[in-house]
């Protein structure tokens, strides 16, 4: 018995430690949210902004394309990690500055890294506490998702249903693996950034016209479609399971 008493101060105090550990990032998180609205930082994001510092901007690209380039990577994954509006203006003015392919390809690392530790904090925070209130339908798509996980967030990144996020959010509450989270997302949403990319690799001819870009383009046909089609391919696996399911019954 009195070793009972002894420990269970130090049970108490090491459960604490790991709720202090689960909470704090999330915490953080919190508070550069609120520095980031509070200081007017994301205003910066916006096409007269771009526009207004666009030489300064190509300058920087030019003398030193490597930390232009690693700037703007950490800058994607800030703003994608705490969710600030924006993105798509982002992938344009990678297009712009660094070009159709490289400023793709940097906005696919930026953004899978910043949904990737979006992704552990819910999971390490809030995966619990919101499975368990959620109730029996979020277990009906937890059992979906174990079973196609990369079909469905798959389809999820390639067509833009939802904002960009809550698809961050909702596979940590659903017991999806990392692996599959990131091979997911970076496989996802490289047909979209791309086609923004390519939006911002001719934005300097825009701005000359005294014009901004469309935002709307993904959901021209001649875009979407290929896109659609990257989608049902993606759920082929799923497809065929159900039908396999079905003749096995």
């Amino acid at each position: 018995m009195p070793r009972v008493a002894e420990r269970s101060p130090m049970k108490r105090a090491t459960a604490r430690r790991a709720g202090l550990r689960r909470w704090l990032p999330l915490a953080l998180l919190g508070l550069a949210l609120v520095l980031v609205f509070g200081s007017g930082l994301h205003r910066y994001l916006s096409f007269e902004s771009l526009h207004r510092h666009r030489a300064l901007l190509l300058g920087l690209v030019e003398r030193q394309p490597a930390l232009a380039a690693a700037t703007f990577v950490a800058l994607y994954t800030a703003v994608v990690a705490l969710s600030v509006p924006g993105g798509a203006i982002l992938t344009i003015a990678g297009g712009f500055l660094f070009g159709t392919w490289l400023g793709a390809g940097l906005v696919v690392v930026g953004a899978t890294l910043g949904a990737t530790i979006l992704f552990l904090i819910a999971r390490t925070a809030l995966g619990d506490s919101l499975r368990a209130r959620a109730g029996p339908w979020l277990q009906r798509m937890e059992a979906g998702f174990r079973s196609n996980a990369l079909s469905y967030l798959l389809v999820l990144r390639l067509i833009p249903l939802f904002p960009f996020w809550l698809v961050n959010l909702v596979p940590a509450l659903l017991g999806v693996s990392l692996g599959t989270y990131v091979l997911g997302t970076f496989f996802g949403i490289i047909p979209g950034s791309l086609v923004y990319a390519s939006v911002g690799n001719g934005l300097g001819a825009v701005f000359e016209a005294g014009q901004m870009p469309d935002l709307g383009i993904i959901f021209q046909p001649q875009i979407l479609a290929p896109i659609l089609g990257l989608a049902l391919l993606a759920l082929l696996p799923v497809l065929y399971r159900h039908v396999k399911g079905g003749k096995t019954e």
